[in-house]
Formats: C-alpha cells, structure tokens, sequence
C-alpha cells in the first residue's frame, strides 16, 4: 500500500473514534479533513499538540474542517486523553497500525540509543474534494497548528 500522493484522493478508510463511533473518510467529504499521527496518549509533546489544535478548533470549524487525531493507542486511552484535555475533536484508534502504514509515519526511531519502530509526528491536510493537498513529516509540535491553520485558510 502506497502513501497518499499529493493532489491525489485519498483512498477510503474506516477506523474506531471517540465517542463509540466509527469514522470513514468518505463520509467527510465536503469539509477539509486534518489528520495529524502522534506517538502517545497523554505524553508530552502530544498533549501539548492536542492542546494546541483544541485551541484553534474554533477557527479551523469556521473554515469547514474536521480535526482527526491517531495513535495507535486504544479508544479507552483516547477516551481518558481526550476528556482530560477537553478536546473538541475525535481520535482514532490505530491500534494494528493499518492507517499509519496507509500514511507511512511507522518508521525506525532511536530514543537514549535503543532503536525500535515508532510512529514519526506527521500532519495531512485533505481538502474537502478528498484530495491530499500538504503534508507536514517530523513535525516539531511549537507553531505546528497555527501553521496547518494557515494552509487552510489558503485552499
């Protein structure tokens, strides 16, 4: 399975979310969709990005786009993180990793000198045609969201 190709539709998919449901991407279409992977629940750097997305969730409404977070953390974790923060937005469950080897963020890290295979910060923007139009790899969590906020506002 191939990542998501720049300008290209994204391929469908269905996976659990907050508030027992499930979420297909098909079913967004007509709004952007801004899925952004993050290694763990209740960490924090991802606290810190929930946090960050949350606060602009007003502004990224207003400009008709969905948030969607993913770790391959379980939906009672997500359930815990989510009401803890307050978020606004669903997370997804990826607990057999199907969507971040869809997105190609499972890649080999290195943390105090062991290697081992982790899920690498990642942020795509989808438009509300289903077509992958930014995405962000590696993300340093500072003014991430403010920046994904702007590419919003610029489709």
């Amino acid at each position: 399975m191939s990542a998501p190709r720049m300008n290209r539709v994204v391929g469908n998919f269905t996976a659990d979310a907050t508030g027992d449901q499930q979420i297909s991407l098909k079913d967004l279409r007509g709004s952007n969709v801004v899925i952004y992977f993050y290694p763990k629940d209740s960490t924090p750097g991802c606290t810190t990005e929930g946090r960050d997305f949350n606060a602009l969730h007003g502004k990224f409404k207003r400009a008709g786009t969905v948030i969607l977070g993913v770790s391959r953390d379980s939906i009672a974790s997500h359930e815990k993180f989510k009401a803890k923060q307050g978020f606004k937005f669903d997370l997804l469950s990826d607990p057999d990793e199907i969507l971040c080897k869809k997105f190609d963020v499972i890649h080999e890290k290195t943390l105090y000198g062991r290697k081992f295979m982790g899920v690498v910060r990642s942020t795509f923007l989808i438009d509300a045609d289903g077509k992958l139009r930014q995405e962000w790899r590696n993300v340093k969590v500072n003014g991430h969201a403010e920046a994904v906020l702007e590419a919003v506002k610029a489709l």
